[in-house]
Formats: structure tokens, sequence, C-alpha cells
């Protein structure tokens, strides 16, 4: 294959997170509204240019109150910074797998982050005929490097949410005719 345009299918993706709640659960949730615009060989990710733009307001933990308050000055202040975004800058392979690095962009700040991609390969869908590809991917971020630093302690020590913020996606995209 040679680098492509593709498009991101909605229907079969998702950005989910994770995070330790009173050092005792995880509570997870995601982003329900994203895009991506996606420039790559799916069979050499190596040269590919990867963006993600993340709509900060359709965060769902299934909690209504947490993510008002997730929404809130006192998280990400979504109405003064509404987006998070990733653009890649360097991927290396890596076995089966591929590192992708990229600048995240949230609440202002920018930070370097890389992010573990898995390729699921690409397949004819039956019922457009279209080209799809499929990735997984994980990483991990911490909330306070970008100014997420609100925090409760908890009587028996630690605090009410932790700083590491586990992230998977489930990507498929379509290739642009």
């Amino acid at each position: 294959m040679t680098i492509s345009t593709w498009t991101l299918d909605k229907a079969h993706s998702e950005i989910e997170f994770s995070i330790r709640h009173m050092m005792i659960s995880r509570v997870k949730g995601a982003f329900r509204d994203f895009d991506a615009k996606i420039e790559a060989d799916p069979a050499d990710l190596s040269t590919a240019n990867i963006q993600f733009t993340i709509d900060i307001a359709s965060i769902d933990t299934g909690n209504e109150d947490r993510d008002n308050h997730l929404r809130s000055a006192d998280f990400f202040e979504v109405e003064k910074y509404p987006t998070l975004t990733f653009a890649s800058t360097n991927i290396e392979k890596q076995g089966d797998d591929y590192a992708v690095t990229g600048e995240v962009s949230m609440h202002g700040v920018t930070k370097t982050e890389t992010f573990i991609v898995t390729s699921g390969g690409v397949v004819k869908d039956p019922m457009s005929g279209a080209q799809k590809a499929g990735f997984s991917v994980e990483g991990k971020v911490k909330r306070s490097d970008y100014g997420l630093t609100w925090n409760a302690p908890l009587e028996t020590g630690g605090v009410l949410v932790s700083d590491e913020v586990k992230i998977t996606m489930e990507i498929q995209a379509s290739k642009a005719e």
C-alpha cells in the first residue's frame, strides 16, 4: 500500500480513559465527540501523519454530576479550553507495534506524549466495499502535567483522584476515495 488519506469511522471507534478513585478502584469514562485526520500506509505506520481533536464537553463517565464537575474549572474548564488535540511528530516501529509520539494540547498546555499503537490490519467492508483499517491505542498521561490538579486528601492517606490517567482507543478508519 501507499500513503492514503483515511476518514475516521466514528460508529466503530472509541476513546476511553480510566483513573484510580479513592486509591481502591478505577473509574472509566469516554469522550463521545472526536475526529481525526490520518494520512498513512496501514502496512507501515512509520511515515504516517496522525491528528486527533476531542471535544472535551463530550466527556461521559455515566454520572452526570461527575461529568459536570469534570467540565468545570476544577478540571477541564471546557468553556475556556474546549478541545484536546494530538498531532504526531515521530513514529517508530517496535516489533508488531508502533510508538507514536506527538504533541498533546489540553487545558492550555502542550506536552510530548507517546502512545503504543497496534494495527488490526486492513479489510474490505462487505457492506460498503470500502477499505477499512483498524488500530488499538494505549497510553498514559499525568493530569498534573496539564494543570489538572484538583484533588481531595483521604483520611486513610492518599488522594481521591490519581494523577495517572490510562487512555485506550479503538480506531477504525475508511480509505478516502
